[in-house]
């Protein structure tokens, strides 16, 4: 009988082992993910960052995925174009020569079929062409503000003899500036550094918000994107209200929110090449009428973050990470995620969630404090150092 319950005892420990060795893997595995809810206004860039993040850790889009948004690219192309067809008749512009109000005909009578096939004929391609070199049509893209473009249009029309080509695959920055409205919740995973990252991407959602956003209390971090070129533009729903005045309203409430409290964000101010070339010709009063500085990028893209930062009501015990990005931009990209990684590592939320031999293994990396010494600009230094 001794024997027995001596097998007995051995048994169950090697369980109870087995137990607890299954218990810390998971610990470790919880301690090593991050889930990151990606949230902004429609067409701040949401989407391209969560295309570049494929671009970054999973060697891109192959070329069976690019030729799936060639479709999606004579889509955005002709829409653009059809776009400011239309705007000009509101606006009162007229063709640079007569005969460029045929070639709007054909393109209207011409595109319906080519967005259905996924395909360009030539004689449609040649009347885009013919029309974005148009003097009237260069003009009333010029006044974009008063109407609803894609940020896109001039980049693909631009283009167009590349693109229009019966051989056409298109590049991975082609497939970055596509613009598809994003329905539902898109999950993305990726592996960073031992760190296994979950970006949910919930744009398609807003109108539901309440009903949905408790279910991610738990989020290692927000990031919100900001169209900084948007400050000029209203939105397409609703012509009273500017995008950016939209923006900094949704921000207020995520930032704000009981669900969020102890939740780093990091807020990136996008499209910072658009509001560059943008803010010399269209002034930031038309956003913020109080606005008495200079318009250029360097005064005019502070003022913007400081309005909202100043929204978070908590700034004793909850620090708001900006970053200026341009999600086309996969250098930029993967500066402000190695940026961002520092700024998770260091903030109270991952101070409660990781041991001190997870953040010592981070802290005394060489290669990682190599890069991040390269990347990093002396307040975020500070922080690391403050860890």
């Amino acid at each position: 009988m001794g024997c027995t319950i001596s097998t007995e005892d051995k048994a169950a420990s090697e369980r109870s082992k087995m137990i607890d060795k299954n218990l810390r893997e998971d610990g470790e595995k919880a301690a090593r993910e991050v889930k990151l809810l990606l949230l902004g206004a429609g067409e701040s860039g949401k989407s391209t960052i969560v295309k570049q993040m494929k671009i970054i850790h999973e060697d891109g889009y192959s070329e069976d995925e690019c030729k799936q948004y060639r479709a999606v690219v004579y889509s955005n192309t002709i829409q653009s174009i059809m776009a400011i067809i239309k705007a000009m008749g509101n606006l009162k512009i007229d063709f640079g020569e007569t005969a460029r109000a045929d070639d709007a005909r054909q393109l209207f009578a011409l595109s319906g079929g080519a967005e259905e096939q996924g395909v360009m004929s030539d004689d449609l391609s040649s009347v885009i062409r013919r029309l974005w070199a148009d003097t009237g049509v260069q003009c009333c893209f010029t006044r974009s503000r008063e109407y609803q473009l894609n940020d896109s249009a001039a980049y693909y029309l631009n283009d167009l003899e590349r693109i229009a080509r019966q051989d056409y695959i298109p590049t991975q920055q082609d497939v970055l500036r596509t613009r598809v409205k994003t329905t539902g919740i898109v999950e993305t995973h990726f592996t960073f550094k031992d760190l296994h990252f979950k970006m949910f991407d919930v744009g398609g959602q807003r109108s539901e918000r309440k009903k949905w956003i408790h279910c991610f209390e738990g989020v290692t971090a927000i990031i919100f994107c900001v169209a900084l070129s948007a400050y000029d533009l209203v939105l397409a729903e609703d012509e009273e209200m500017n995008r950016m005045h939209e923006s900094m309203k949704l921000f207020d409430s995520i930032c704000n929110n009981k669900w969020f409290t102890e939740t780093s964000i990091i807020l990136f101010l996008n499209k910072k090449d658009l509001f560059e070339e943008k803010i010399t010709r269209s002034p930031l009063s038309i956003c913020y009428s109080e606005y008495s500085g200079a318009n250029k990028y360097d005064e005019a893209s502070a003022y913007i973050q400081a309005k909202f930062e100043d929204l978070n009501k908590k700034k004793d015990t909850k620090e708001i990470y900006t970053h200026f990005t341009c999600a086309t931009d996969t250098k930029n990209t993967r500066r402000v995620r190695d940026e961002g990684l520092l700024e998770l590592l260091c903030s109270p939320q991952r101070d409660r969630e990781w041991t001190h031999h997870d953040r010592l293994h981070w802290l005394t990396n060489p290669a990682f404090i190599k890069k991040i010494n390269r990347l990093i600009t002396g307040r975020a230094l500070q922080e690391m150092k403050d860890c």
